[in-house]
């Protein structure tokens, strides 16, 4: 029994070593790997492509993805465009939270302002729409989210806000002839009820002139931006 018990004990002492040895041989191993190749022996983190800008922040990739999904743009869905409740589910955020995304865009995107109860574009909210639809350089996703102001019903302003957004497309479609339009342009129209633009957004580029601003006003209105992602 002696000599069983001492042949049980060392293999109990000799095992543990020899695994020691094979896993400090093979961490050598993956070390030696990832000198040669560069890389570091701890995961290493997502690299932004070339075409990312700053704001292409996992949050808005996140939301950009659920948007195109839902709204028509990937996976073989049919609709064209997302309303507000819609818009809601998609986003998964607060208004506020969902405007903050597109704050660091404010180079990049223009907001086309409408007549009130109106959704016809005049001479500079077309030369606006022109301008910023042909300053692509190479990114791959137009969006249009279009608002209401809150005078009049939910109902019609839901309705008013998708007109303003389809008169952005039609007018896209007319004037550039583009055959991947539909595969490049995103349309969320939010009517009153989600994401009302705060007075911040008066800043950016607008397609009216003189300096009255109101967040009436400036949700009668479709922001529009390319945006420069890699999803």
């Amino acid at each position: 029994m002696t000599l069983i018990r001492i042949g049980v004990l060392a293999v109990l002492i000799v095992v543990p070593v020899v695994l020691l040895s094979t896993w400090m041989k093979s961490a050598d191993a993956r070390l030696a790997d990832a000198t040669a190749t560069g890389k570091s022996t701890e995961q290493a983190a997502p690299v932004a492509a070339a075409a990312d800008v700053g704001y292409c922040n996992p949050e808005l990739k996140r939301i950009l993805r659920r948007v195109l999904m839902s709204c028509g743009l990937v996976g073989g869905n049919s609709a064209r465009g997302c309303q507000p409740v819609q818009a809601k589910n998609v986003a998964t955020l607060s208004g506020p939270d969902f405007n903050a995304l597109f704050k660091p865009m404010k180079e990049r995107g223009g907001i086309i302002e409408f007549d009130k109860d109106k959704a016809e574009l005049d001479p500079n909210d077309l030369a606006l729409i022109d301008q910023q639809f042909s300053d692509q350089k190479g990114a791959s996703w137009f969006f249009v989210v279009s608002r209401a102001s809150p005078e009049g019903s939910v109902e019609h302003n839901r309705d008013l806000s998708k007109q303003r957004a389809e008169a952005v497309m039609n007018h896209l479609k007319d004037k550039f002839k583009d055959p991947d339009l539909e595969k490049e342009v995103g349309l969320l129209w939010l009517g009153e009820e989600f994401a009302q633009l705060e007075a911040e957004f008066c800043t950016w580029k607008r397609s009216v002139t003189g300096t009255s601003c109101t967040t009436e006003e400036l949700n009668r209105s479709a922001f529009i931006t390319w945006i420069d992602c890699t999803l």
